[in-house]
């Protein structure tokens, strides 16, 4: 027993398919019509009581069919309403009961709501075509003004429904457009919320990085010096070193200790002003933000350079070949600077003893500004290890600087003109006249 209990359970025994399952308000309709043509029939109540009186109960059969197409009204479109179109034909000619009509007036409204698209819109035009034809047949047998109650009784059990049928379901549409169309504006608004908040993030990541890594970079480099400076012990033979070297080992630690303090200081400030401008949502802060950076301040970037790049073997040089007194727009020259600087610091963390050449030059005007920077690709005696730590993004920066000004940069290693390899960063960076600062 156990057993067939839970075989039941797990196979129940299948029903109707949902398609063929009579909806519940076409079963009240089809119970309604038929109590009501039940009732008009057993009190002699026909629309046409001459010939009704004749038939008697032959006119519950037009209503049964009819009742039975009702059950389809919503699933069983266009046959329910070819069905109800028979039934009501045999109706008429058998005298009528005002149940059967009302019942096929709700079967031509369902055809409209709840069939086919092509169903949805044959069934007004079929109905005028039908309510003329039949208005013109009455007029031309019968000659009499009269006839014109027939055909406006066609009318409402045709082209009204239908109309109706026809304006509720323009209204469905309609809604139903709309309601798309605000799922549709409020998955492109998260879209755009999502992609504000990620740009934001970039932003803030550029940023953060532009403004501290050059100072925390000087400080790796200067610290790792003053770490490797001899502190005056006896050499290998033997030998100290003497109150000289000594003196000397002291004042480079404190040259060395000086920049990663200055730098150290200035990280610090700029961190400050970052954060305070993010903290401050309105805007009405007492603090004054940090100005952006532009290309007059690339020969004092450039001395931080210099003092940076003691007992490394790097020279600095900056050609600017710009016309004197040009002026160019904040975010260019912004993005001009930051890649200056970047390259700067990477040349400062990897390159071997030499020059580091920065050229700033627009060819012509209007035109391009272009950002080239180059240093050497010396082995530093050997050793390929970095003098800082580095994670990558900052060529990522650089090229996204570049990229949303709508230009170009390109990184890597070049042909110098006397057959060495320089590491070149090259940005191309478009100036559209008329900009504000």
């Amino acid at each position: 027993m156990p057993s067939t209990t839970a075989s039941s359970t797990a196979h129940p025994r299948p029903g109707l398919p949902s398609r063929l399952r009579p909806h519940r308000v076409g079963v009240l309709i089809a119970v309604a019509g038929m109590v009501g043509g039940l009732v008009l029939w057993q009190l002699g109540l026909y629309n046409n009581p001459r010939v009704g009186s004749r038939y008697g109960a032959w006119l519950l059969i037009p209503l049964t069919v009819m009742c039975l197409a009702s059950l389809g009204r919503r699933r069983g479109q266009p046959w329910a309403l070819a069905v109800s179109i028979v039934a009501l034909a045999g109706d008429i000619a058998m005298g009528s009961l005002l149940a059967t009509v009302v019942v096929f007036t709700d079967i031509v409204y369902a055809a409209v709501i709840y069939g086919s698209t092509r169903v949805s819109r044959a069934v007004l035009p079929v109905s005028v075509a039908f309510t003329v034809a039949v208005t013109c047949a009455l007029l031309a047998v019968f000659r009499t003004p009269e006839t014109l109650l027939l055909g406006a009784f066609s009318a409402g059990i045709t082209i009204a429904p239908a109309w109706t049928g026809v304006i509720i379901r323009d209204h469905r549409n309609a809604a139903a457009a709309e309601r798309l169309r605000a799922e549709q504006t409020a998955l492109l608004a998260e879209m755009d919320r999502v992609q504000a908040v990620t740009a934001e993030r970039a932003r803030m990541a550029r940023e953060l990085h532009d403004v501290v890594a050059n100072h925390l970079s000087a400080i790796a480099i200067h610290s790792t010096a003053a770490l490797s400076l001899g502190d005056g012990r006896p050499d290998k033979d033997g030998k100290g070193g003497g109150e000289d070297a000594e003196e000397q080992s002291r004042a480079a630690t404190h040259t060395a200790l000086g920049v990663i303090r200055e730098n150290s200081v200035q990280g610090l400030a700029e961190m400050r002003r970052l954060i305070g401008l993010l903290r401050d949502a309105s805007g009405d802060s007492d603090e004054t933000p940090p100005t952006s950076p532009t290309l007059a301040g690339l020969d004092a970037l450039l001395d931080r350079a210099r003092a940076g790049a003691e007992n490394t073997g790097l020279r600095f040089t900056l050609r600017d070949q710009r016309e004197p007194g040009a002026s160019l727009p904040a975010p260019v020259e912004l993005a001009a600077y930051r890649v200056v600087q970047e390259s700067v610091t990477n040349a400062l963390k990897h390159s071997g003893g030499g020059t580091v050449t920065v050229n700033v030059d627009r060819v012509r005007i209007p035109g391009p500004l272009t950002v080239r920077v180059t240093s050497p690709l010396g082995d530093r005696g050997g050793d390929r290890a970095p003098r800082a730590p580095g994670s990558g993004s900052g060529l990522i920066g650089m090229r996204e600087r570049a990229e949303l000004l709508g230009g170009t940069l390109r990184a890597g290693p070049v042909d110098a003109p006397l057959g060495a390899k320089v590491w070149e960063v090259r940005a191309e960076l478009p100036v559209e006249e008329g900009n504000p600062r």
